[in-house]
């Protein structure tokens, strides 16, 4: 079975959700179905099949987030020599050559991936761009809306 990269974030992330869903939404779920059945008729019973549906959410996310657990490779970057180099986990600082704008990426595993919280996945065509540069290094990234050049001004291990 192949290992998936994540972060120690992405796992406590997971963890938190794996324990939540155990330990509050299952209970509940469990709680409002037993409501719902004492309610009697269960064909038209429209209680007793919203929480049988919530109980069949909750359950498969359950699943999904343990075997995502267990098939993952968790990688704490702040762990890992500082070579200046690009690699999984790192933060790295941009500059557009042709704008000179900074911009900002935290290398991730895909179920961590937040564009918009700036965290790309290492399957993304930045991340692939990026991984195995140093600092200084020129790269181009391929996007949609034509190539665009970074410089790499510093990869921390944060």
């Amino acid at each position: 079975m192949n290992k998936v990269p994540m972060t120690v974030v992405g796992e406590a992330a997971l963890r938190e959700e794996l324990d939540k869903l155990k330990r509050v939404d299952r209970p509940r779920i469990i709680e409002a179905i037993a409501e719902a059945r004492a309610h009697g008729d269960l064909k038209e019973n429209a209680e007793y099949h919203a929480a049988r549906e919530q109980q069949s959410f909750a359950e498969g996310r359950i699943m999904e987030v343990e075997s995502k657990l267990s098939g993952a490779q968790i990688i704490d970057v702040t762990t890992i020599a500082k070579t200046g180099k690009v690699i999984f986990g790192t933060t790295v600082d941009l500059i557009n050559t042709e704008t000179d704008e900074m911009v900002t990426y935290r290398i991730v595993g895909e179920d961590e991936a937040d564009v918009k919280s700036n965290l790309i996945s290492v399957g993304s065509p930045i991340a692939r761009a990026l991984i195995g540069k140093e600092e200084g290094d020129i790269t181009v990234v391929k996007a949609p809306a034509g190539d665009i050049e970074y410089e790499i001004d510093q990869v921390r291990h944060i």
